[in-house]
């Protein structure tokens, strides 16, 4: 399938690589053609920074007068050039991919933040994609994304002369945004059918290119489709239930079909979220069709290839169904699949049993996938609980969900300044590299230079804020008549902005907006906050918490220019936020935030964090990096902790940030806080960046799926056969077994066990027996010593003695005898959850 023939503009001859140049998401990072696309339109450019739009509106007058144009060609010439030398260099995935055979990553998202020319997301997940698949490209890992191209996407934001959130949705033109229609050989538009509805759709199909990583998207907007179906794909987490499911039937089933169309065979299926999780049904179905065997044959086979990384922190975020709607929608696909529709609904349920459970798609990623993660350390710990249920009576800590912390795309979010502060310490390779090399160089930096990078960082974002309003004065109407200046460029400035929700308490700040007005008008050391972010459409109460600032910036004419909500938060707001505040202050309710990316875009930047204890910050947090409230414990919505942690937040501010900040030297600086801004800088960015996390998926997950996929496909699936055979045995036989009385004896700091154990008709081999501790603080595994059969148990058919081992460092009745599956291809709990205590 040839990808590459599109109905493009027509440009002279000497112009052609402006086409390649404008359709290759890189610009949206590297910014090393924006001169050029702000020399052809300066005014488009700044409101839209969309080559693609640009190109396509110049005159052919206009192109004819630049292709004679020699310096303006040469110059095109100079960035074809560089990018040809970016795809084609070698880079660090090529240096490590010999290791297994990987050769590509499908990477499964409802959503993609790559730039606001191509506006497919709405929050952190979206914004998680688009780094992830720009940090491929650079370094050389072949991902591909699969996603949905939403005619309006996720709502725009305005605030009404009552200070209130409405969403508008305006049209997303496909043929204005930065994609291409893919075509087959012969030049037509690839259009793939579906069952929606009980008859077939349309499926079309587009393509972006995001440096050396591609992204696909899917819609149903076909001419061909009836109106009402052609919606299914109008917007982003829009409509009810139904359209929800039959979007992720789109993304999931679809979205790996329209991989086999263009000749992709991933090895590795990631899915970000379970919005995705029937790609693991449709790779099955694929399997099966090419090789002649059944699902489960199938499913055992490919699901060691399946990675699902889970950014959910509560239980009740997971998409959920009821089982008539699964019936309704899915049906004539579990004939495809050779399956009941009763047995698909059990891989969606904790209790496969239960015919009044709904159908869980997180459930269903997790018994389809060979492995799970969670995306901060402390995530990891929150989902090994929500997850437990699919897993009886094993130990939390043994729950299969490891984790990744995420990351940020490093070079998307720092600014010009700082971008040319980093490469005259790091150099340019510094986001490429060992992500613990650029840390000590950074530390060199004289303080005068850290210094000026916040003064200029700041003067920035206030010339921005500035220049925005006098383009759109009527999205400040909000503020109070004043002759007072809109923010000032040396003050203390404060940033908050995300999701108006209730578990991210917006509201924190305003407990006692008496005092936060006195902080914020403070004439000796004056502050500044900027706010921006968006309620769901359905989330009242966000609406509410963003009126209240509204309505408090309104009330206090004292801080006329201080306070300023920014309207349609969207990743441009993002960027020169995130560049210019000097504190980045997060409040969500622990352990309810999986990661916030927002904060770590701050660190490149040399913004410092104010943030509660959760997520990234759970596990980044000292004191020499920035600041922190809570206590590192669970207190749910208790109204009364609220106002403790506020309370901490005034004092923080009032009685460590801005005395540190306005505690100056001789030279204008102030000491401590630059100190701090450069262990964040040095400490975090590397660290907290998508090139460590990518990485790390590389590595951890990646190539060891890639041979176990491999292994278990190998020989006509003989592993996989075998591991079959295994688990059919277990079900049968396991409930033969149980667990005799174990004696101890202790000696010389040693703790021998003897037990009896009847394994009954369960083959020795299919088990492992072995003494099991909780863990020990701070060790957050837990102890597994396995025990050695020593002789069979004269009379008993299946018995015998197992012995074993462990040093007495703590008491012996700290340790319990059980019985675990065990099968050297396999994993358990997740592909065998049974087990047998002693105690039972």
């Amino acid at each position: 399938m040839n990808t590459h023939l599109f109905a493009l503009p027509s440009v002279p001859e000497p112009l052609a690589e402006l086409i390649p140049l404008a359709l290759d998401l890189r610009w949206s990072w590297s910014h090393v053609s924006d001169a050029l696309w702000e020399s052809l339109d300066p005014e488009l450019w700044q409101r839209t920074a969309n080559p693609w739009l640009i190109l396509q509106s110049l005159s052919p007058a206009r192109l004819e007068e630049l292709a004679k144009d020699q310096a303006f060609c040469h110059q095109l010439n100079e960035l074809a050039a560089e990018r040809r030398a970016y795809l084609e260099k070698p880079a660090w995935f090529q240096e490590v991919e010999d290791q297994a055979p990987l050769a590509h990553i499908a990477y499964f998202s409802m959503e993609y933040g790559l730039t606001e020319a191509l506006p497919l997301y709405s929050g952190g997940l979206g914004m998680l994609a688009g780094d992830f698949l720009k940090t491929c490209s650079d370094l050389g890992v072949p991902a591909v994304g699969v996603g949905l191209l939403y005619q309006e996407g996720y709502f725009r934001q305005i605030i009404d002369q009552c200070g209130r959130q409405v969403e508008l949705y305006p049209n997303n033109n496909p043929w204005e945004l930065p994609i291409t229609p893919v075509r087959n050989g012969e030049g037509q538009l690839l259009r793939l059918r579906y069952h929606f509805n009980g008859f077939d759709l349309w499926v079309r199909a587009w393509q972006a290119q995001v440096g050396r990583a591609r992204l696909y998207l899917l819609d149903l907007n076909d001419p061909a489709n009836p109106p009402s179906d052609r919606c299914i794909t109008d917007r982003l987490y829009g409509g009810g239930l139904e359209q929800r499911l039959q979007q992720e039937m789109l993304l999931g089933v679809v979205g790996w079909q329209l991989l086999e169309a263009v000749g992709i065979e991933p090895t590795i299926c990631h899915l970000n979220e379970g919005h995705a999780a029937l790609a693991i049904l449709e790779r099955a179905r694929s399997y099966m069709q090419r090789h002649k065997v059944d699902f489960e044959l199938a499913l055992t086979v490919t699901r060691a290839g399946n990675l699902f990384t889970t950014h959910t922190p509560v239980a009740a975020g997971f998409d959920r169904f009821p089982p008539q709607l699964i019936r309704r929608h899915l049906g004539f696909y579990c004939e495809l699949l050779g399956i009941q529709v009763e047995e698909l609904l059990a891989l969606g349920r904790a209790n496969p049993d239960d015919p009044n459970e709904p159908f869980n798609m997180a459930y269903l990623a997790i018994r389809g996938s060979g492995a799970i993660n969670a995306v901060s350390r402390l995530h990891g710990q929150v989902s090994r609980r929500i997850f437990a249920p699919l897993f009886p009576r094993w130990p939390q800590a043994e729950v299969p969900i490891g984790h990744v912390t995420n990351g940020v795309h490093t070079p998307s979010w720092d600014s010009p300044e700082s971008d040319r502060l980093w490469t005259e310490a790091c150099g340019r390779e510094r986001w490429l590299c060992d992500p613990c090399l650029p840390g000590e160089q950074l530390r060199r930096l004289p303080a005068e230079a850290l210094w000026e990078l916040r003064a200029q960082n700041r003067r920035r974002l206030v010339e921005f804020v500035r220049a925005y309003r006098a383009r759109r004065p009527a999205a400040f109407h909000y503020l109070p008549p004043s002759s007072a200046p809109l923010l000032d460029p040396n003050a203390l400035t404060l940033g908050f902005a995300r999701r108006f929700t209730a578990y991210k308490r917006p509201n924190l700040l305003l407990t006692d907006p008496d005092r936060l007005a006195r902080l914020l008008s403070d004439p000796h050391r004056p502050m500044q906050l900027i706010l921006a972010g968006k309620a769901h459409p359905l989330d009242e109460e966000g609406k509410r918490q963003l009126h209240a600032w509204i309505e408090f910036i309104r009330s206090h004419p004292e801080i006329a220019g201080k306070v300023v909500f920014l309207p349609d938060y969207d990743m441009q707001l993002a960027e020169i936020l995130t560049s210019g505040v000097d504190v980045w202050i997060n409040t969500p309710r622990r352990p309810w935030e999986a990661c916030g990316t927002s904060g770590m875009k701050v660190l490149v930047n040399g913004g410092l964090n104010l943030s509660e204890l959760d997520g990234w910050w759970a596990e980044a947090y000292d004191p020499t990096v920035g600041w922190a409230i809570g206590d590192g414990h669970e207190h749910d919505a208790d109204p009364a902790w609220d106002r403790t942690e506020a309370g901490q937040l005034y004092e923080l501010l009032e009685r460590e940030i801005a005395p540190t900040f306005y505690a100056r030297d001789g030279r204008g600086i102030p000491v401590q806080w630059v100190a701090k801004m450069r262990e964040s800088m040095a400490k975090l960015a590397p660290f907290f960046s998508a090139n460590r996390m990518v990485r790390q998926y590389v590595d951890q997950y990646y190539l060891p799926m890639a041979r176990a996929l491999a292994n278990r496909h190998g020989n006509d699936q003989a592993r996989a056969r075998q591991i079959l055979k295994w688990r059919a045995h277990l079900k049968d036989h396991w409930h033969t077994i149980h667990i005799g009385e174990p004696k101890i004896d202790t000696q010389e700091g040693v703790h021998r066990f003897e037990v009896a154990v009847y394994l009954g008709a369960v083959d020795p081999d299919a088990v492992r027996v072995e003494l099991y501790a909780d863990p020990l603080a701070p060790d957050p595994l837990p102890e597994r010593i396995p025990l050695l059969p020593e002789h069979p148990l004269l009379g008993a058919e299946g018995g015998f003695l197992y012995v074993g081992q462990a040093p007495a460092k703590r008491p012996a009745d700290h340790y319990t005898v059980r019985v675990v599956p065990h099968h050297e291809e396999a994993q358990a709990p997740l592909e065998g959850a049974t087990i047998v205590w002693q105690k039972e």
